[in-house]
């Protein structure tokens, strides 16, 4: 168990695992984003596995979550692993880690895109498009408001893609006069294939950034410091 960050808003710990099933070994890395709450609050989880596909590792952090908020509040990093241990095998049993499923699904790797805006002038309505647009094509990720406004995505290569298309098609802002107008200073600053044994960011989030130390823990906490040294600092 390696702690990697603390700071006022809480402790980050990063855990890589291995868990025996069926004779075979499943390796996990799980990242508990602990609040200064806690235990009152359950940690926040996320989980990536080079053996398990994308969706196996969405239900794998639910069911632990879930685990989590009915525990009583005290202590629960210890029991929540040892609980992951003796349940795994039920938790994916309705599919094999090395299944023709699994195969079939990886073959359509993770790319990680990141995304570069001017401005926003109509703030709300513009945030509430994106959320939607990463919504529909099932894209997690980071929207980060601030300087620079930063757009990072992660999905299959044909889901970031229909994403760029929409951004730069669709009115989704307004000029200084008011009308609604398309985004035409946009820069896609990256569109790379994510390696397996970096973390999936498991679900799409608006991130208020007043402080860049604080966009480059963001950065940290999903593995991404690289992109980060080599495309942030230039925008700054």
């Amino acid at each position: 168990m390696l702690c990697l960050n603390a700071a006022e808003r809480g402790i980050v710990y990063r855990i890589h695992t291995l868990i025996e099933r069926n004779s075979e070994k499943t390796p996990l890395g799980l990242i508990f984003h602990i609040s200064p709450d806690y235990p009152h609050t359950p940690p926040d989880i996320s989980i990536s596995s080079s053996h398990l596909s994308r969706k196996q590792c969405h239900d794998l952090r639910q069911q632990l979550l879930d685990a989590a908020r009915s525990l009583p509040p005290e202590p629960m990093i210890h029991g929540l692993m040892l609980w992951l241990q003796e349940n795994f095998s039920d938790l994916i049993k309705t599919s094999s880690c090395h299944s023709a499923e699994v195969r079939a699904e990886t073959t359509e790797e993770t790319w990680t895109a990141l995304l570069h805006l001017d401005h926003m002038r109509s703030k709300a309505k513009y945030i509430k498009l994106i959320e939607k647009w990463a919504s529909e094509l099932s894209l997690t990720g980071r929207l980060f408001m601030g300087k620079p406004i930063l757009i990072l995505l992660q999905g299959t290569k044909e889901q970031i893609k229909e994403y760029i298309h929409l951004q730069k098609t669709v009115k989704v802002d307004v000029d200084s006069s008011g009308k609604r107008c398309k985004e035409k200073m946009m820069s896609v600053l990256c569109e790379i294939p994510q390696p397996e044994e970096k973390i999936m960011m498991p679900t799409f989030e608006v991130k208020d950034i007043l402080l860049l130390d604080d966009l480059k823990r963001e950065f940290d906490l999903v593995g991404l410091t690289e992109l980060y040294n080599q495309f942030v600092p230039s925008l700054i």
